[in-house]
């Protein structure tokens, strides 16, 4: 067993499932002590960050001699839940595959940056090689976040699994509720009630509408249309009564090119007379194919892999889009496996091999 798989085997043996989206979950405390310890180790300056209560970032840095360029390599440390898995904490290697909790999403993509940065703590480099594994990817992005805001880079590669292919565009998304009012009275008064799960009726004829158009827009070239659906409904009080309240939780996802005041304004003229709010945003991303870090990261794992690597979009949001708002030009690269937030998960041994491979080269060669 090499050296990757063993700590990717380590990695998946430690519980770090968000307590955000699972309550008690045990957080990144621990993985993150252990990150930084085998960092550490290995001759990079590494430390833990404590970025909420129980929560936290392992920050390492394989150090340069001065006047080189700085390289940012990201992966999250969190995890979701393991309802339903079968040992989720126990790596399980079957035809060049670890399975467990978080091997794919994204502890393949996590074991991958730490080995490349060990790979040049002592290659004499003038640039900074930067590590930064980050908590709460799969909530808030707290960790990436604090990132952004206390570091900086002339790069970053964000590592989650993108197959070995060069990702350069995500999607991203607007959490928004809408509400209608009604009045309560007693179901044998339509006199005096106003039933606010029926005014929701319109809203949701006009979202159906909204999808659709959406659906039918000019599409963008690696990552499709955006895209709305409803998520969550709820109102009224009991059977006999009309119902007062009536909200709506949608999802509202987004291409480059949309704005957080383009969705609202989509959504308020579908619910005229209802109360519209955005809860929670996440923009897009999007980087140039011919931007110097993504053509670096493409022409390394050519002479990795053997084979050009697909330019892709991918239809998920990720840390990428924190790092890049920071001013910080980004790409993602990962390994391939199957299975992310799904009750068997996997990742494909030889792609983290190689995944590592092609950070290292880029490494040696930015910060030279």
């Amino acid at each position: 067993m090499s050296e990757t798989t063993e700590l990717l085997a380590r990695l998946v043996e430690i519980d770090s499932i968000n307590p955000e989206l699972v309550p008690g979950g045990a957080g990144e405390a621990e993985i993150a002590a252990f990150a930084a310890g085998w960092m550490g180790e290995r001759g990079l300056d590494a430390r833990v960050e404590e970025v909420a209560p129980g929560r936290a970032n392992a920050i390492a840095t394989a150090r340069g001699s001065g006047g080189g360029r700085s390289l940012l390599l990201c992966a999250h440390m969190d995890i979701v839940g393991v309802e339903g898995m079968d040992a989720p904490f126990e790596p399980r290697i079957e035809d060049g595959r670890m399975h467990g909790r978080g091997s794919f999403d994204m502890k393949g993509g996590l074991a991958a940056v730490m080995a490349a940065a060990a790979g040049v703590a002592a290659a004499g480099l003038r640039g900074d090689v930067i590590v930064a594994a980050v908590c709460d990817e799969e909530y808030e992005s707290i960790g990436a976040e604090r990132v952004a805001a206390e570091l900086t880079a002339d790069a970053a590669i964000v590592t989650e699994p993108t197959g070995l292919d060069v990702c350069v565009a995500h999607k991203g998304f607007v959490w928004l509720d809408v509400e209608t009012a009604g009045v309560a009275a007693h179901g044998s008064r339509p006199d005096l009630g106003v039933d606010a799960i029926a005014a929701m009726g319109e809203v949701l004829v006009g979202l159906s509408g909204l999808a659709a158009q959406l659906a039918g827009s000019r599409p963008h070239p690696l990552l499709g249309t955006g895209s709305v659906h409803a998520s969550l409904i709820e109102g009224g009080q009991e059977l006999s009564s009309y119902p007062e309240l009536c909200l709506l939780r949608l999802e509202r996802r987004t291409v480059p090119g949309e704005t957080l005041a383009d969705v609202e304004a989509q959504i308020a003229a579908i619910a005229p007379g209802a109360a519209v709010r955005s809860t929670f945003e996440r923009a897009p991303f999007e980087i140039a194919a011919d931007a110097p870090i993504v053509s670096a990261v493409h022409r390394h794992a050519i002479d990795v892999l053997g084979r050009e690597p697909a330019t892709v979009g991918h239809a998920a949001w990720m840390d990428a889009a924190v790092l890049s708002a920071a001013g910080i030009p980004t790409v993602v690269f990962g390994p391939a496996g199957e299975g992310a937030h799904a009750v068997e998960e996997w990742v494909d041994l030889d792609s983290v091999e190689r995944c590592a491979q092609v950070l290292e080269a880029v490494a040696r060669e930015w910060c030279a």
